[in-house]
């Protein structure tokens, strides 16, 4: 994937603390973590508790780009990698959330907030992966 980056910081700005802003309302009203594998996941449990909300939140998250391309352009992305190289990486993204107990927005938004450690171990271990994985990938495969 290849986003051409340009030094925004009045935009990262706002965009942090929208989030911010969004997952601490989200606590205080609900009284639950704004962590969006754990409530994609509960939109598919048997329990019908806060499912309206859920779908009202991951809804506004998904309208988001439509909304910000009514005021700006959407940056252009590119992806380089193939399809089975996605499939592969959403996998394993996908066994990483279950086998950590929550996402990056869960640990790393909320858990990392609430001063959490086990979102700090969490944070430290997905990154450091992530650190690893690039420098592996790009640095001695080549790729």
């Amino acid at each position: 994937m290849s986003i051409s980056i340009h030094f925004t910081p009045w935009a990262s700005l706002l965009g942090g603390a929208l989030i911010g802003v969004s997952a601490g309302l989200f606590i205080l009203l609900n009284g639950r973590i704004a962590g969006i594998s754990g409530l994609l996941g509960s939109l598919f449990a048997k329990r019908d508790d806060g499912r309206a909300e859920k779908w009202l939140f991951l809804t506004g998250l998904l309208a988001s780009p439509w909304v910000w391309s009514l005021a700006a352009a959407l940056p252009e992305a590119s992806f380089q990698a193939s399809g089975y190289s996605l499939a592969i990486a959403g996998l394993l993204v996908g066994i990483g959330t279950r086998y950590g107990a929550g996402c990056t927005s869960g640990h790393g938004i909320c858990g990392l907030s609430r001063l959490s450690p086990r979102s700090l171990v969490a944070v430290a271990c997905f990154m450091g992966s992530g650190f690893a994985g690039v420098y592996v990938i790009r640095h001695l495969l080549g790729a």
